[in-house]
Order: C-alpha cells, then structure tokens, then sequence
C-alpha cells in the first residue's frame, strides 16, 4: 500500500495541477467514451496502458477471464456496465479483450485447482463453451501450451455471442449502430490480435494505425438488419 499511497500523493502535487481544466471539463459536459471494453481483471492488462487512452476515453468493465454472462433477469455488474454503456452513454463500439497467460483459462484447464475456490468456478461455468470447443475441434494431446493459447482465443469468441444476447446489444447491432470487437493482448509481446468475423480467426492491428476504420478487423459490423423489413417500411410510410 506504500506504493499506492504514494502514487496518490504524486498525482494529487504533479501530474492533477496540470490536467485540472480536463476534470473540470469532464465533470461539466459529462462522460462520452469512445468504447465499452470488457477486459480481464489481471492485473498485468491495463485497456487504458494498451490503447494509451486518458481519462473519459474508456467505460472499462473488468473481471476475471474477460467474461460475459448470457443476459438473464438476474441483475450483475457486466449486465449493467453493458446496458449502461450502449443505452446511457451511447458508445458505438464494445472489446472484448483477452489476453496470454491467463489465470482464468488455466483454472478451467485444471478444475482442481478451483476447490478453494468455488465462487471463481462458478464464473467460468460462462466459459466452458470455449473448453468444449478445444476438447473436441482441435487436435487431441496438444502441447499445454498451445492448449492454453488455444482456448483463451476461443473464449473471447464465445463471450462475444454471449454479448450479443443483451438486448441493448442486440438492438444496436439490428439498427446498425453498434460494432463489436473481440482483441487478445500478448503480454511477452505487446502485441495486439483482432478477431476478425469474416474470416473466422484472429490477426495482428499493431500495423493498423494508418488503415481506414473500416479495414481494421471487426468481429460483428455494423449491419442494419431487421427480419421483416416490409413491416417496418409500412411503419414510416404510416407515418
């Protein structure tokens, strides 16, 4: 806690004087984040460190293995973030990041190691459709290694379809005014992944700074879609 306190302490003498009028901005117009980002709670991946973003830029949720519980009636902190964050602030875009060397995926690897823990292997039960993926797509007696790689990737996949169960998301992907990202960190090389929905895997955006928004890989576009467009034409012509 020394640390911490002091780190308080310089940021309240050197670096707050200096941004002050930013604060004060940002308590006067309110927060308009670029993105909801839905990161892992590791304390080795800082979403705001990665993006090199300041204050207002991120709405961050995190929590252990970056997960997204289907939507239920049954209220929760990344329920809320999410509703809050699509409906209240209006942000047009949600990550999903993972990440290397996650604690999260090597307890579903090794649920033994979760008996002290029951409450943590309740959580991952929102997570044992990646695990599945990799028992059974992907080759038998993998490397522990590659296993691990594997089915953390695969876990940013199924929690971004968990996310498309919320209604708010739902509705912002149908009106088109949402896009959905699913990114994996690799602490050892700083490196960034993204998944990319028309391809089916995920690649490096390091080299992404100079393309055009619309090239950087996505994993769920935004695509106006409704299932019975004449009804809704009738609508407006109603009108």
């Amino acid at each position: 806690m020394d640390d911490i306190i002091q780190g308080i302490s310089n940021f309240r003498g050197s670096v707050f004087p200096g941004q002050q009028q930013m604060y004060r901005q940002l308590v006067r117009d309110g927060q308009q984040p670029q993105a909801l980002i839905i990161a892992c709670a590791d304390s080795r991946v800082s979403p705001e460190h990665i993006t090199q973003s300041g204050p207002g830029d991120l709405f961050v949720c995190r929590n252990a293995g970056n997960i997204v519980p289907p939507f239920s009636q049954q209220n929760g902190g990344v329920s809320s973030a999410i509703e809050y964050a699509v409906v209240a602030l209006g942000v047009r875009d949600i990550v999903i990041c993972g990440h290397s060397d996650c604690g999260a995926m090597k307890g579903l690897m090794k649920p033994e190691a979760l008996a002290a823990m029951p409450n943590v292997a309740a959580w991952l039960r929102h997570s044992h459709a990646a695990s599945q993926i990799v028992c059974e797509a992907y080759p038998a007696g993998m490397d522990p290694k590659d296993h691990h790689r594997a089915l953390a990737l695969e876990n940013v996949v199924v929690q971004l379809s968990n996310l498309r169960t919320h209604p708010s998301v739902a509705a912002g992907l149908a009106k088109g005014q949402l896009r959905l990202h699913g990114w994996f960190f690799e602490i050892e090389s700083g490196q960034v992944l993204a998944y990319c929905g028309e391809e089916g895997r995920f690649v490096p955006i390091d080299q992404a700074g100079d393309m055009p928004v619309a090239q950087i890989p996505v994993a769920h576009k935004p695509a106006q879609r409704i299932a019975a467009p004449e009804m809704a034409h009738a609508a407006v012509a109603a009108e």
